[in-house]
């Protein structure tokens, strides 16, 4: 069940890693300078990273469902294979993201010496500054931001309506309390990862855009990053696994009913 941390962990700090070195060499430097093989290759990584920190996300209230709705057959279900294979696919998508919205900025005439309002090289604010026409372009980016957007929301959301009707069925309050905690972090982490970008897409004016990259870019990550600690020290401490305590809950219930 724990399988996929370490992966998100290692995605959030190359997500951080994209932004945050260059906007503290420009603080120390007072030079505010980026070519322009740069800023694309800062703002294809910063795409790439955050779909695939988007896709992770999914993947893992997925395992949670498997844990939490069928745990007898959760090894079975959520074998290495199919691990491996969900994290390939993430990264697969993540990747033809980056690309296709790279390819689409390349295609673009900029004028020289350009001003971005902006810490990093985003996407939205390089289209604003193109000289050529960006209808399409903008087309194209609403597309793969809303399919890329609501299809693993609603994902999540299918995943965690089914975990709380099973959570709601088991009869003990203490056992409701640790297969809640078992997906407390999780939904804190999913929590700051929308919560920032909805402030992203919802900001009017470029200060607030930036205030809201800042958020997501560099605060929400290392916050992720905290609460993927938390669950990794359960993963390493002795505490009783919740994942056999619904197990036994269950058991009980099917001998119960064949009596």
């Amino acid at each position: 069940m724990y399988f996929f941390l370490p992966i998100l962990s290692l995605d959030d700090i190359c997500f951080i890693s994209t932004t945050v070195p260059k906007m503290i060499v420009d603080i120390l430097t007072h030079s505010r300078v980026i070519s322009y093989v740069s800023c694309l290759t800062q703002m294809s990584l910063f795409i790439n990273f955050g779909c695939m920190d988007d896709m992770l996300l999914t993947v893992m209230a997925y395992d949670r469902f498997v844990a939490i709705c069928h745990p007898l057959r959760y090894n079975v279900i959520m074998n290495p294979k199919l691990c491996w294979l969900l994290v390939l696919l993430s990264f697969l998508i993540s990747v033809f993201d980056g690309l296709l919205l790279t390819s689409m900025a390349l295609q673009l005439s900029f004028c020289t010496n350009l001003e971005i309002p902006h810490f990093f090289c985003e996407l939205n604010h390089l289209l604003k500054l193109a000289c050529s026409d960006i209808l399409i372009n903008n087309i194209l980016v609403y597309l793969v931001t809303s399919l890329l957007g609501i299809v693993p929301l609603s994902g999540i959301i299918f995943s965690y309506t089914q975990i709380f009707s099973s959570v709601l069925k088991i009869p003990s309050s203490v056992g409701k309390y640790k297969a809640f905690s078992v997906c407390g972090s999780h939904l804190i982490v999913i929590s700051l990862f929308y919560g920032t970008g909805f402030d992203v897409i919802k900001g009017q004016s470029d200060k607030e855009k930036v205030h809201g990259s800042v958020e997501m870019g560099v605060t929400a990550n290392t916050l992720d990053d905290h609460e993927v600690s938390r669950d990794g020290d359960q993963v390493h401490g002795k505490k009783p696994v919740e994942g056999e305590r619904l197990k036994f809950w269950i058991i009980c219930q099917s001998q119960e009913k064949e009596f």
